[in-house]
């Protein structure tokens, strides 16, 4: 018998991400699992927040400080990836593709620019746990779909031919099937794998 696909979606934050894998049975979306990954070490405060981290160091300092904070987040992510998709498979579900909770922040790739500034500083550290995710899926050879949270919502319906409120019933229900924690993280996971697994 054929595996059946099933879609990861990720909330990112700080050193850690809330994930949720579903699948579609009848023509609706079903939560396969629920989970967090961490991709920092606990109590490693420096890593939770690595532009935070290096933004008194020299350029060249932080960028060597950055990559090493890059490299163990994506092991990490990756690790946690594979566990999860290997949960999936021992289900009969084979992983699609990967959603992540994307921010509306400006994207600037000037090291030098962004440790001026306090505010690119707070975009670059969510940014660097979100590109952790990207790389970890690459590696799983995973798809990854990339949405902004305020763009999510409208994306979601539009594509499901859903009225906002039905659309939010259903993911509400999901939890209700689940119990909690069901917070904004997990509707946006759950949400955003369901947008993938739709886009195919």
């Amino acid at each position: 018998m054929s595996s059946r696909a099933a879609a990861l979606g990720f909330a990112p934050h700080s050193g850690w991400a809330a994930v949720v894998a579903v699948a579609e049975e009848g023509g609706r979306p079903r939560v396969l699992l629920r989970d967090r990954i961490e991709m920092v070490d606990p109590g490693d405060g420096e890593a939770k927040q690595p532009y935070h981290a290096v933004e008194d160091a020299p350029v060249a300092e932080a960028r060597k400080r950055l990559a090493r904070y890059a490299a163990a987040a994506e092991a990490k992510a990756h690790a946690s990836l594979k566990r999860i998709v290997g949960r999936l498979g021992d289900d009969g579900h084979r992983a699609s593709g990967v959603g992540i909770l994307d921010s509306m922040g400006r994207k600037v790739t000037d090291l030098e620019a962004v440790l001026a500034s306090h505010a690119l500083i707070h975009g670059a550290d969510g940014d660097h746990f979100r590109e952790a995710i990207a790389a970890a899926a690459a590696r799983c050879g995973l798809p990854v779909l990339r949405i902004p949270a305020r763009d999510l919502g409208a994306q979601a319906a539009s594509r499901m031919g859903l009225s906002m409120e039905d659309m939010q019933e259903t993911v509400k229900a999901l939890g209700r099937e689940w119990g909690p924690p069901w917070g904004a993280d997990q509707k946006a996971a759950a949400l955003l794998a369901w947008l993938v697994l739709e886009k195919g």
